[in-house]
């Protein structure tokens, strides 16, 4: 959830304009603060985060509405004892892009959002930990690979909340840049500061040269790498789908998507452009013409002439592996849908949802094929951090 609140921070700041012009932007600043407000009641105090509601064991072995739940609600949380640096540094991360995003309206608001994020910064830089270790169940389903990019990650958004210059010699001494990346996600960070650092290099806000130009460097290579004008490309499906991995893959997709978007306006506004390999020189419309493409893949120009957007077009999966999409409304019918009665009643019912849940995106499999089925999770399952960064990207076409 963290990470999804920090790219639509990120989304309302560079697309501002474009949510305005379409009457967008009340919308995902209220959305941004249903999510700040739950995160700030899961951040008590200073050194105390709440990281999980529920056990994912039981939960999975359920099919049934939210309003029907009997499974145990049991929290895990971190704290100075039990440390987790990856996602108190995250929740950093949102609290401060989020304040970014809130400053111009409610200030006040943005100020309580600010002293959220510091407090956990320091709490992530004073006991150290990754945070499956004090949550196993977590870890089970959203294993980190590492904290080191959550904490740059959140002091580059602190240093643009605040002109502090601690969170900027925070990550000048970081000891882990970390190279060009081969995806940007919510459990790998490291694409996401080394665009926010390549933005105060274009701006002449920082020196062009040593660390700061390593940071730069590497975000380019990334994108000239989705763009495919880099030196080690990101794999395509024959049908033009950036591919990087079997699970989920479309959130990566949205992701790269995303900063290649607004590192094309980093661009524009700078009058530069980007050397990608063999002396490439790439300009900003080049970044556009290979997001749109990504764009129009998701949204229907694919082989299958399927949009994958649901609620979008006439062409859309109809079966995604959702729960409340999946089993008709309380409202409709107000009988109890047990734990395991779903699965026959809901689950296995060869019948398109009851409910349409507009805008979840899915996505396909590497040879652009998608079997339309509540069983097929590896592709077929909605998440809100493949939704995030494509509301800036489809901001920025509309």
């Amino acid at each position: 959830m963290a990470f999804t609140i920090t790219m639509l921070s990120w989304s309302t700041m560079e697309f501002n304009k474009q949510l305005m012009a379409k009457k967008e932007l009340l919308n995902a600043l209220y959305t941004i603060k249903w999510g700040t407000d739950y995160l700030m009641k899961a951040h008590p105090a200073a050194d105390v985060l709440y990281g999980e509601v529920g056990d994912s064991d039981s939960d999975h072995k359920c099919w049934e509405r939210p309003e029907d739940m009997t499974t145990p609600r049991t929290v895990f949380k971190i704290d100075d004892q039990h440390p987790g640096s990856d996602l108190a540094a995250e929740t950093a991360a949102a609290f401060a892009s989020a304040s970014i995003a809130f400053r111009p309206i409610n200030p006040k608001y943005a100020y309580k959002l600010l002293v959220h994020a510091k407090q956990l910064f320091n709490f992530a830089c004073n006991h150290p930990g990754l945070y499956q270790n004090s949550i196993p169940a977590a870890g089970k389903v959203y294993p980190s690979s590492g904290y080191e990019d959550e904490m740059v990650w959140a002091a580059a958004w602190l240093y643009r909340a605040t002109n502090e210059m601690i969170y900027l010699d925070y990550v000048a001494k970081s000891g882990n840049v970390d190279g060009t990346r081969s995806m940007f996600s919510w459990d790998d960070k490291f694409v996401g500061a080394q665009v926010l650092v390549a933005k105060l290099v274009l701006e002449g806000k920082v020196e062009a040269s040593g660390k700061w130009a390593e940071y730069k460097s590497n975000a380019e290579q990334f994108i000239c790498n989705c763009i495919q004008k880099g030196s080690n490309n990101v794999r395509r499906t024959a049908g033009g789908l950036l591919w990087f991995l079997p699970w989920d893959n479309i959130q990566y997709v949205t992701t790269a998507s995303f900063v290649t978007t607004v590192y094309s306006n980093y661009l524009t506004a700078n009058h530069a452009s980007i050397q990608c390999a063999g002396a490439q020189m790439t300009k900003p419309s080049d970044l556009v013409a290979s997001v749109q493409s990504q764009v129009d893949y998701i949204l229907g120009s694919n082989p299958r002439n399927m949009s994958y957007m649901v609620g979008f077009g006439s062409n859309f999966p109809q079966q995604i592996h959702h729960r409340g999409a999946s089993i008709v409304s309380i409202k409709k019918d107000r009988n109890p849908v047990t734990c395991k009665g779903g699965f026959d009643l809901w689950y296995y019912k060869n019948a398109p949802n009851p409910n349409v849940l507009d805008g979840a995106v899915v996505g396909p499999d590497e040879n652009d094929g998608y079997t339309d089925s509540r069983s097929n999770y590896q592709l077929g399952e909605p998440t809100l951090v493949t939704n995030a960064p494509l509301v800036g990207v489809l901001a920025h076409f509309a």
